[in-house]
């Protein structure tokens, strides 16, 4: 795989189920796991669910973050996918693990990129003669 990026699917649980309710709590959560990472916010989104529960996304510039909780299962499913050699996808995982105050966590880490028959890491903004 000629690798562009690094996707973290990550299982918290046993959270503290009032924060993962919190829309405005959770929003700054992303938004500070994002800069403990080292990446650039583009732009945040997060909604509430009713009776219970928040999704939202964080668009940074090397790609995005993305948030779904249960609070009624103290659960909360979180995707760090990040391309680029200078964004450090565990320091956003470790931060949101405190954050959410998450007893258990799981974490598998995906390549993601394009098919070849050997791995290697490309630049994922390399410049071109239309953008130089």
């Amino acid at each position: 795989m000629k690798i562009l990026g690094r996707h973290l699917i990550v299982e918290y649980a046993e959270c503290n189920n009032k924060l993962l309710n919190d829309l405005t709590q959770l929003e700054q959560f992303l938004n500070e796991s994002v800069s403990k990472a080292g990446a650039t916010i583009v732009s945040s989104k997060v909604h509430n669910y009713n009776p219970q529960g928040v999704s939202g996304v964080v668009v940074i510039a090397e790609s995005h973050l993305s948030i779904h909780t249960w609070p009624e299962y103290s659960y909360a499913a979180v995707d760090f996918f990040t391309c680029g050699d200078t964004v450090d996808p565990y320091k956003a995982f470790e931060y949101m693990k405190e954050m959410l105050e998450s007893k258990t966590a799981t974490v598998k880490e995906l390549k993601r990129g394009i098919p070849s028959d050997h791995d290697e890491i490309i630049a994922h903004k390399p410049l071109t003669s239309q953008s130089a």
